[in-house]
């Protein structure tokens, strides 16, 4: 087990948890599983129907229609919902409330925070974020049969090879997954749904959260891979 995935065991408390987490390594912004499947995550955002008129709904619900008649590979649609941390929206107001000069808009500002901290308490705000998830699983050469050529090489080179197939394999698999991403983001723009592809680290921030709700995170990515 690695010092990464050792730092992530420490924050979460049980060590064996992540042993059951599928991930061997998060790189270029593509999750790679364990049995080599290259995974996607984007954000998009969300329209609220309600707030249409009949001809829009018909609209969209007719473009997202013809969006899912064209896709010709799976896509998962996850939604996480959490408490909103309010908390940084407080220690800006008590900034201000410390820099502000004026008594009377000094004594709005407390109530407002008063009645901020009152209302949050009192009811649960969710944060809702929603997420298109595409994988790809690329076709491998089993290479641990050595040839010929290979045994007149040595270990050295035939490790090399591996790592070169490796590589080839993993950037044909990120080229498909860019062009279903691409696919996607076309066709859901006639909805007026925006999507955009996580990066290494806002993706590990949202399995961080996933398998650590309570926590905040505070993991960094070293370069762009993050292996677990």
């Amino acid at each position: 087990m690695n010092n990464s995935r050792q730092n992530i065991n420490s924050k979460k408390g049980i060590g064996s948890s992540q042993d059951f987490v599928p991930i061997r390594e998060i790189k270029d912004g593509f999750v790679v599983l364990d049995d080599g499947t290259l995974v996607s995550v984007s954000l998009v955002t969300s329209i609220n129907l309600s707030l249409k008129s009949q001809e829009e709904q018909a609209s969209v619900i007719a473009s997202f229609q013809a969006f899912i008649n064209l896709l010709e590979f799976p896509v998962q649609i996850s939604i996480q919902s959490r408490k909103l941390d309010i908390n940084p929206y407080l220690d800006l107001l008590e900034q201000r409330l410390k820099e502000q000069t004026i008594e009377i808009i000094k004594l709005q500002t407390i109530e407002y925070i008063g009645f901020i901290k009152n209302f949050t308490d009192a009811i649960n705000i969710m944060d809702k974020q929603f997420f298109l998830v595409v994988s790809y699983k690329p076709i491998t050469i089993d290479t641990s049969k050595k040839g010929f050529l290979s045994m007149i090489g040595g270990e050295k080179k035939t490790e090399d090879e591996k790592q070169k197939q490796s590589r080839m394999v993993f950037e044909e698999a990120k080229s498909q997954l860019e062009q279903r991403v691409g696919l996607l983001t076309s066709g859901l723009s006639r909805t007026g749904v925006k999507i955009k592809k996580l990066d290494t680290e806002a993706a590990l921030e949202v399995f961080y959260s996933t398998f650590n709700p309570t926590s905040k995170f505070t993991a960094k990515a070293n370069g762009d891979n993050i292996k677990y």
